[in-house]
């Protein structure tokens, strides 16, 4: 009998050391993940500002696949909302409550089933260059039961990190596999309209084009601005040699212009003219890398097809503008060759 209350006094002691160093346990938990995408910040942004972007990223959804999922009538943006259902998954419901484009959310978590919660998520993305730093954070308060459950489970942090780690790993996949998208269509023969642009001339290899390329619209856009010279449409680029062996290229950079335009004699740039002319016209949707592939679609196209070049230079015109299009992906060129 003595050792039963013993035994009875050494488990009361325990019970109330426990309740003790439960007690002065962080009422309050706060961790967070990075990493860094390479991709633009608005793309990220964009990819986790919308809840029905979630189930591709989420590590949770992963889990279970088939977990029920609603959404609310908004589902981007502050009071964007949908909820889950599932076996796995339990209950529980997100809401979106402060969005600052390419720089951060704030969202509420809440869990129903199979125990009553909520804690605060936050998002923050920052620019670095090429790259975002896409950071995933979480904190909230605890109770003694779920702080007592913690002693002997591990930490929120322990338990949760992981997976915001996957879902990182996640979300940077699918943003850059989304920007390696591209498609080359042969759109077939057509007629050119021509017209006159400035343009400047330079010899440049396949790894120093994009720089070069750039330089170059700035000046000419430069000049233009300078002489208060009205662009008519979208760059170009006139290819006046292309050596596939060396890898060397003469190019002219171009911008569309409505009339001739007279250019100092020792201005570098010039104003020239396309005549109106029969061509091959091409289309690459998608990033400026993909090119070649387009190219060499369009050449062998004229060549399986008895086509003949004319002497007039082949040129790409860039239809639509990057800084509007921040996925590569969305980027359209046009290819022309002239034809006889």
């Amino acid at each position: 009998m003595k050792v039963l209350k013993y035994i009875l006094f050494l488990l009361l002691i325990a019970i109330i050391g426990s309740a003790i160093y439960v007690a002065v346990q962080p009422n309050e938990y706060e961790f967070s993940r990075s990493r860094d995408i390479k991709a633009p910040t608005s793309l990220v942004f964009n990819q986790v500002n919308d809840f029905k972007n979630w189930p591709s990223f989420s590590p949770w959804i992963e889990q279970e696949p088939n977990a029920e999922l609603t959404y609310g009538d908004k589902t981007a943006g502050v009071d964007g909302n949908y909820g889950w259902n599932g076996e796995i998954l339990g209950e529980g419901n997100m809401k979106t409550l402060a969005s600052e484009a390419n720089k951060s959310i704030t969202q509420k978590i809440q869990f129903i089933k199979p125990f009553e919660s909520e804690a605060d998520i936050n998002w923050t993305f920052e620019n670095e260059g090429e790259v975002t730093k896409a950071t995933w954070g979480m904190k909230g308060k605890l109770d003694f039961m779920t702080k007592f459950i913690l002693t002997f489970t591990g930490s929120i942090e322990d338990e949760t990190g992981p997976d915001f780690e996957r879902g990182l790993f996640k979300l940077d996949s699918i943003v850059t596999d989304s920007m390696k998208k591209f498609s080359v269509n042969i759109d077939g023969e057509t007629e050119y309209g021509g017209g006159f642009y400035m343009y400047k001339t330079t010899s440049v290899t396949g790894t120093n084009i994009s720089q070069i390329m750039a330089k170059q619209y700035g000046e000419i856009m430069g000049y233009m601005a300078k002489n208060s010279i009205v662009a008519n449409g979208m760059p170009f680029t006139i290819y006046n040699e292309m050596n596939p062996e060396t890898g060397n290229i003469i190019m002219s950079n171009a911008i569309p212009v409505m009339n001739k335009i007279r250019v100092e004699r020792d201005s570098e740039v010039l104003c020239g003219f396309i005549p109106k002319t029969k061509v091959l016209k091409t289309t690459l949707k998608g990033n400026y890398t993909n090119l070649p592939k387009a190219w060499e679609a369009a050449f062998k196209h004229i060549a399986e097809n008895g086509l003949e070049q004319s002497s007039l230079k082949p040129f790409e015109i860039y239809t639509n503008d990057p800084e509007d299009f921040p996925n590569p992906a969305d980027w359209v060129t046009e290819i022309y060759i002239p034809l006889k």
